[in-house]
Parts: structure tokens; sequence; C-alpha cells
């Protein structure tokens, strides 16, 4: 009889021919199956807890916050005021409406850039910000011109690497078997007709135009959503399908009625300060997860666990980038 092939790692054995009973390939990927000889549980601090949700920009996959950055440097923008542009429109702005499934791809671009640079809106908007946060306001500039696929287009094609290490912890979260894993995003991920609409790029813009070039462009050839991806959880809440945003409450709360749980049953992990506080108000559990600070937000979810999510052959870096 052929064994499976095995390999000791971190605790688990990993055995890549066991049965799938049904699931995917991608869903099944590898079961963990727990070497009683290495312990690898710790003091659960949260036992009440029945489901672990996480967000996916800048908590799973890299976060397009970098690019913004990168961005505002390259062309002078003081830090942040991109971000304050986009949240100064409230629920009515572009990336609200787009992320809602309210805008198909091309008005969208078109919104968004205008949005970008209006520095009549966007200046006082900015100075707010200093003021609350007691930093002196830099100069700001008097016109802009932001081309909002140029921008939209790199956020998306540069946040599209996984972080290894949050993959890890999710594949060992799901293995255990005791907690729902639950993705909660603010996305766009409508099929490719949807995307477009019925708003299609004048030929004079874009002669070459056809649906796939443009999902290439923005680096989605798989899809907004890779099925990759999606298998990764136990259930993928989508703002763009939903219809709502975080941080509205009512996103949370049908994230929690689709799986059964109450929101004081969850935790949840963002990079957003808005949406943990939203989280926060309704009784979850939260984790914030800043830009290059993954394993310290799973060394605070593994206590709450009582699980490993964090030992093994990782090295301390900004990104560590997934093959998955």
């Amino acid at each position: 009889m052929r064994m499976p092939r095995v390999k000791r790692v971190q605790g688990c054995i990993l055995t890549s021919s066991l049965p799938t009973h049904g699931r995917s390939p991608e869903s099944h990927d590898l079961h963990l199956i727990r070497d009683r000889r290495t312990p690898t549980r710790t003091t659960m601090t949260s036992p009440h807890l029945k489901a672990v949700i996480f967000d996916i920009g800048g908590v799973v996959c890299r976060s397009p916050l970098i690019v913004i950055a990168a961005y505002e440097r390259e062309h002078g923008i003081p830090n942040n005021y991109i971000n304050c542009a986009i949240t100064a429109r409230g629920s009515h702005g572009a990336s609200q409406k787009f992320e809602r499934g309210e805008m198909s791809l091309f008005p969208f671009y078109e919104q968004f850039g205008r949005e970008l640079s209006d520095t009549t809106v966007n200046n006082p908007a900015y100075a707010q910000y200093c003021k609350r946060r007691g930093i002196a306001c830099p100069k700001l500039p008097e016109t802009l011109h932001i081309d909002g696929r140029e921008l939209f287009g790199r956020m998306m094609r540069e946040s599209g690497e996984f972080d290894e290490r949050v993959v890890e912890a999710i594949r060992r979260i799901r293995a255990a078997g005791r907690w729902r894993v639950i993705a909660l995003t603010n996305n766009f991920s409508k099929s490719e007709a949807d995307i477009i609409g019925d708003s299609p790029p004048p030929p004079e813009k874009c002669p070459h135009f056809t649906v796939q070039s443009e999902l290439e462009f923005l680096g989605w050839k798989e899809g907004a959503t890779p099925p990759r991806l999606r298998a990764l959880f136990d259930d993928f809440c989508d703002s763009s399908t939903l219809g709502m945003r975080k941080p509205e409450p009512e996103i949370y709360l049908l994230a929690c009625a689709r799986n059964g749980i109450k929101p004081t049953e969850a935790v949840f992990l963002d990079d957003l300060g808005m949406n943990l506080k939203a989280a926060q108000a309704l009784g979850m559990e939260t984790i914030h997860v800043p830009i290059g600070g993954s394993l310290e937000a799973l060394k605070k979810l593994e206590a709450k666990l009582g699980i490993d999510l964090t030992s093994g052959a990782f090295e301390p870096t900004e990104w560590t980038p997934s093959k998955l």
C-alpha cells in the first residue's frame, strides 16, 4: 500500500494524500494532523469565541495604503492627503459607492480622479486632519491632477500579494476545527459584465480596450477575488455583493448572522481604526494589524484562541509574500 507523503513542520504533520471528502483541492490544501509529541496549545484568554473575522487588504494581502503613500511621495503630495480626500466624501464618494457595487469601473475611475484632485474640498479636510492629530499642516497643493485609473490600477496590482504568515495562521485555525474563519472586506468583485456595465470607455480614450486587457491592467487575471483567496475561508463577505461596506454596522451584523454567531463571539482583525471601532461598538473583540505588524497581531490572536499560529521558519520582515 502506498503511504502518504509526510512532512513534520511547526508542531504539525503535513500530509498531501489524505482524502478530501468532496472538498475542492483549494479549500482542502494540506490536512494538519497534530503531532502529539509537540505541545502547541497555549492559555486561551477568550474561550467564548466562535469565529475569527479577517479583513483582506492590509491583513491577508498587501495594504493599498503602501501604494498610496508611495504615490504621494512621488508627486509631492502631503502624507495621508489622498486618504483624507477619500474619507471626506463620507458614504457618497466614488470609492465608497464602488465598494458597495453601485458604480461600474470606468465611471468610478472618472469620479475617483475628480474627487482626489478637488483641492477646494480636500485642503480643508486635510487641515482638519492635521489639527486633530496635533501636527503642523504643510503647504497644501493649489491644484492637483490625479488620474483615477492610473492610481487605482497601481493600488490593485501592488496589493495582490498574500502575507504568507497570515495565510499559514488561517490554515492552522481552520485545521483546529473550532472556529468559523470569515473574510469581511471592502471590495469590488462582480462579474466581468458588471465591471464594465453599460458604460464602456469611449474609443478615443481606450482604442484597444477589451475586458480582459482591463482586468490584466488591474492585476485581476483571476478576477478581483481569486478562487484561491476565497478558498481560505469558511465564508467570504464582500461589500460589493452585499451592498454595504465597513464601517457600516450592518455589514458586521450580516457577517455574523450568515455564520450563526453573535458579534460578541467574534474577534475581528483589520488595519483601519475606524473599521475596528465600529466592530468594538457591536461587542466584537478586535486586533489592529498595522503595516508590517502581522506577526505581533497574530501573537495577540493566538493568545485569544490558545493555539500556536506563529512558530516556524518565518523571519520577522516588513512583508512576507506568499507563494499561494
